[in-house]
């Protein structure tokens, strides 16, 4: 990596308060912080209702952060109003979640993506015209599309025009917020394919949020595990899935489906207990310690910093500078310490 080309996206120390009745407030993202380079994808994994899709929008500014910095192409954005936020906007796109629910239901196909243009003032009608009609071709639909409405397409083809819209101003970066989990399994593929073949035609960098392990990674370089609004660990695509280092983690991959049935017999589910905590009353230390089997006292007390380890970071004390230390002088691995506990 050229080190003198900046990253497309830094992320530090993120955080989002929803305000909700009697004064409380919902910690939806609690200082998350990483850094997306350029044609770079990096997967966001974690159960519903973890901060996943509000740090996406709020990624986007869809949202305000309540604070952190976002710094887009070495330009801080963050305290930026809508109007300074117009040309970025162009720059920064979103796949959303429901290809039944994101698509204007009165506009055709041809008006749905040629929207976005329009609105940021981009060529004349004759040469947005070129460009839908490009569009069209390039996510797989038919030229006749066009003229029709999102009622009569299937999932996968809706999917499609999001997509399509999305690319109409020929953004650099997209949060795809879940773009998978309303299609079918066979779609599923196709749209993952689409936007593979884009991102090394185009060069599109990535936040792709989603609850399948499996597609996460596959299609991205790094991985992020989000649990209660924080990021608990955080490395490289293999490294996460293949070695994962945090108790949830481990959890998460250990509940992921194994289509041969040998293997999923033969697999070592770990069992999690007790419930996820409230966002709106989150636990004074680590997020994960009332459900982890391993939390000490400490665990409840102070919430763990973001540990380098093995070429990544986790936020877990089991994986502290001092707990290294101990594991080393035992001559016991990290893993083996915590497997054989």
């Amino acid at each position: 990596m050229n080190n003198s080309i900046k990253p497309i996206l830094e992320i530090n120390n993120l955080t989002k308060y929803f305000s909700v009745a009697h004064r409380k407030q919902i910690h939806a993202v609690e200082n998350v912080s990483f850094i997306l380079e350029r044609g770079e994808t990096l997967g966001i994994v974690g159960e519903s209702g973890c901060g996943k899709s509000s740090m996406g929008r709020t990624i986007l500014k869809i949202n305000n952060p309540t604070s952190g910095r976002i710094i887009f192409d070495g330009v801080d954005i963050t305290d930026f109003n809508n109007k300074k936020m117009l040309p970025y906007r162009r720059r920064m796109q979103m796949i959303f979640q429901d290809p039944y629910a994101s698509l204007n239901p009165r506009f055709t196909v041809g008006e749905i993506i040629e929207e976005p243009m329009i609105i940021h003032h981009m060529g004349t009608s004759e040469e947005r015209k070129a460009v839908v009609q490009s569009l069209i071709e390039v996510v797989g639909l038919k030229p006749d599309h066009i003229r029709r409405y999102p009622y009569e397409f299937s999932g996968g083809q809706r999917q499609r025009i999001g997509i399509a819209r999305a690319l109409a101003l020929n953004p650099e970066f997209l949060v795809c917020d879940e773009p998978i989990s309303a299609l079918d399994v066979s779609i599923q593929a196709q749209v993952i394919n689409l936007l593979e073949k884009l991102q090394r035609e185009r060069g599109f960098s990535y936040l792709f949020i989603a609850h399948d392990l499996e597609m996460v990674h596959h299609i991205s370089h790094k991985i992020g595990v989000m649990y209660l609004g924080s990021m608990v660990e955080y490395g490289s695509s293999d490294d996460v899935y293949k070695h994962p280092l945090h108790p949830y983690t481990k959890a998460l991959i250990s509940a992921s489906p194994i289509p041969d049935p040998i293997q999923a017999r033969e697999k070592k589910r770990i069992l999690l207990e007790g419930e996820v905590p409230s966002p709106i009353d989150p636990p004074k230390g680590c997020p994960f310690c009332a459900r982890c089997r391993y939390a000490a006292e400490s665990c409840r007390e102070k919430k763990p910093a973001m540990y380098e380890v093995e070429g990544r970071k986790v936020a877990c004390e089991l994986y502290s500078p001092d707990q290294l230390k101990k594991y080393s002088r035992l001559g016991k691995t990290p893993e083996q310490a915590v497997f054989e506990k």
